[in-house]
Order: C-alpha cells, then sequence, then structure tokens
C-alpha cells in the first residue's frame, strides 16, 4: 500500500510532458475561441436590436404606414423584433410554412389584422381589403338568403298559419283559427284532418261490413234461383 501511494505521488511530482503540454494549449486555444463566438454573437446580437428599434421607431412615426413586412430570419433574430414590436406597442406575427421561410410582419395597433387576413398571410396568400369586402358582401347575402328560404319553409310547413293567412278573408277568423286546430303536420302524409286519421279503422271496417252485405245478398240470390229450377 505505501509503495502505490509512493509511486502516486512521485507521478504527481513529475513536470508535465510535452504531449501534456500541448493538450493544455489546445484547451486554452478552444476557451479562447468560444469566448469570442459568444462575444460576437452577444454583439451581433445588440446590433439588430439597435436597428430593430430604430426601424421600428421610424415605423410609428410614418403616419401611411398601417403595417410591414421583413424578409426571412431566424429564430432569434424573429425573437429579439417581436420583443421590440411588443415594448413599442405594436403587434406582430410570424409567418411561414419552414423555418427558412418564416418572416415577421408588423401592425400598429389601430390596424391590427383581422383573423380572415391573417388566415391569407398563414396561407402565403396576399392580402386584399377590396376582395375581402366582397367575399364578406357575398358572405352576408349567403347568409340572408339562407335565413329567408328557411323563414319560408317554416311558414309553409306550418298549418295553423297558412290555413288562417288564406283562407280567414272567406270563412272568417275565428272560424279559420278553428279550422287550422283540425289540422296536424305529418312528415309522410302531409296536412290532413285529424279526423281522417282517426277514422282510418271504422272506415275499413265499414267497407268490410259491405262486401260482407253483397256477399250475403248474392248467396241469397244464387238460393233463390235454385230453389226455382
Amino acid at each position: 500500500m505505501a509503495d502505490l501511494l509512493g509511486s502516486i505521488l512521485s507521478s504527481m511530482e513529475k513536470p508535465p510532458t510535452v504531449g501534456d503540454q500541448e493538450s493544455r494549449r489546445k484547451a486554452r486555444e478552444q476557451a479562447a475561441r468560444m469566448k469570442k463566438m459568444q462575444e460576437d454573437d452577444k454583439r451581433k446580437k445588440a446590433d439588430f436590436r439597435k436597428r430593430m428599434e430604430k426601424e421600428v421607431s421610424e415605423f410609428i412615426q410614418d403616419s401611411a404606414m398601417q403595417k410591414r413586412k421583413y424578409n426571412p430570419m431566424g429564430k432569434i433574430e424573429r425573437s429579439i423584433l417581436h420583443d421590440v414590436a411588443e415594448v413599442a406597442g405594436l403587434t406582430s406575427f410570424s409567418f411561414g410554412e419552414d423555418e427558412e421561410s418564416r418572416y415577421v410582419m408588423i401592425f400598429k395597433k389601430e390596424f391590427a389584422p383581422s383573423d380572415e387576413e391573417l388566415e391569407a398571410y398563414r396561407k402565403g396568400e396576399e392580402w386584399d381589403p377590396r376582395k375581402a369586402e366582397a367575399r364578406r358582401r357575398l358572405r352576408e347575402q349567403a347568409a340572408l338568403d339562407a335565413l329567408t328560404a328557411n323563414q319560408t319553409e317554416t311558414r309553409a310547413a306550418s298549418p295553423n298559419s297558412n290555413y288562417r293567412d288564406k283562407y280567414s278573408h272567406l270563412i272568417g277568423t275565428s272560424a279559420a283559427k278553428d279550422a287550422a286546430h283540425t289540422l296536424q303536420a305529418n312528415r309522410s302524409y302531409g296536412c290532413v284532418p285529424v279526423e281522417n286519421k282517426r277514422d282510418t279503422r271504422s272506415i275499413e271496417e265499414a267497407m268490410n261490413e259491405i262486401r260482407a252485405k253483397k256477399r250475403l245478398k248474392k248467396d241469397e240470390a244464387a238460393a233463390t234461383g235454385s230453389q226455382h229450377s
């Protein structure tokens, strides 16, 4: 045990070899390069932020501009621009399907984009307010037509209002109301008097009774004929 400890202490006391010195030199150089890269990256970010702050300030002061579209940029740059826009009281969005094509658009608060406008940018389409207004009017007209058609179908399917409106001037309002109450809507049979539906079985029984009487008369006639022959 003592011999082992002595060997370790002896190796530690030896001066570093040429290989050890080279390794340490390379490590110091690598550390220096990493530090320089970090400093350069930090400086680039600071410079980019200053440039964005200047451009955003000019954008705010330009009353003719409502929005601004930037060229595609990296994730870090987009993050800085979003932060600058937020501090300045602007609205900002990123668009683009893949990382290489993603870009930022900034908007003044009073000209914040609608959901339809945002959807167009997400699809990679240009936003045209005139075309959007035309589409909006078409949608409103379509909705109005659908509502009118639905109301027309509802009135047509309502026997009370339909019957009363059509015939009250002929048979009187109270009589028309009473007549309307006797109607019942049915998808299979349409609008027919309730009494007709209730009498269906009695009519069948009456028909059977008539047939039975006919057969009875026929049998009696046949029997009478056989007696005379």
